[in-house]
């Protein structure tokens, strides 16, 4: 364990080096998630009524987005890792006497919590102070606001479990660009990251909530802005939980079997 918090610290200092990125990407947000809002605005105003979440719900759900971006992304990948597999740079990784998934888990980790601390506060700051209706609320009560950090912090699992599926078959294909860009699309649309799950249509939407996707943003998002609250927030959880130690258990099977066959060629 120690070694992997070490590998974690590590990690995010040096991720905290990229302060003109972080710029950047908060202006990005900020202009996205404002410009998301307006274009649900617009569909609210006809008739509000007939949106499955409340507009202060949808308003919340879009900025946390935004400020927690970095966490969530299923389409951020270590480029490092993957280029480590293909060239064949993966040799000196085995050589060092450290659990490659661990590591690599790790570091994944590591680098979306530093992304997101650099960008966060910013955003959240600025999006409590925009005026009504598009500022973003506060969760309703202490407890709700608990199960939402706890929320985050699988949700934070279970997509780093995913985007290890997603190097492990790397080992099999050599390119990832393929798997990559589809699993990117898939998670993303799937996850809540383009429109929030409930505005899904219903019989699509009972599958979708059960799917590893929705324990990512989904969850935490939806606890947050009040969408989901009490048992409901708790059954989310639970989920959260199933799917994290699923996902890392046939990550790690799935590691083993690569590291197996693997051949690393030339000299």
């Amino acid at each position: 364990m120690k070694t992997y918090l070490a590998i974690f610290r590590i990690r995010f200092i040096n991720s905290l080096q990229y302060r003109a990125a972080a710029v950047g990407g908060m202006a990005t947000q900020f202009a996205w998630g404002f410009m998301e809002i307006l274009a649900f605005a617009a569909f609210y105003k006809t008739n509000p009524a007939a949106f499955p979440m409340e507009f202060s719900h949808t308003v919340s759900y879009i900025w946390m987005q935004q400020a927690f971006l970095a966490l969530f992304m299923v389409w951020f990948f270590e480029a490092e890792i993957f280029n480590s597999i293909s060239s064949g740079g993966i040799a000196y990784e085995l050589a060092r006497p450290v659990e490659l998934y661990g590591r690599w888990f790790s570091q994944t980790i590591a680098n979306r919590v530093a992304k997101t601390a650099l960008r966060c506060l910013p955003i959240l700051l600025i999006a409590l102070l925009v005026p009504e209706p598009y500022r973003m609320s506060l969760p309703p009560n202490a407890s709700q606001f608990f199960l939402f950090l706890v929320s985050v912090v699988l949700s934070l699992g279970v997509v780093a479990s995913f985007s290890m599926l997603i190097y492990i078959t790397t080992f099999y294909t050599l390119s990832a660009t393929g798997v990559r860009i589809i699993a990117a699309a898939l998670a993303d649309f799937m996850a809540g990251s383009i429109i929030p799950l409930p505005f899904f249509p219903q019989p699509f939407r009972a599958i979708a909530q059960v799917l590893p996707f929705a324990s990512m943003q989904n969850m935490p998002l939806r606890i947050y802005s009040g969408n989901i609250a009490g048992d409901a927030a708790l059954w989310g959880i639970g989920l959260q939980i199933f799917w994290l130690i699923v996902l890392g258990l046939f990550g790690r099977v799935l590691m083993k079997n690569a590291l197996g066959k693997v051949v690393v060629q030339g000299g």
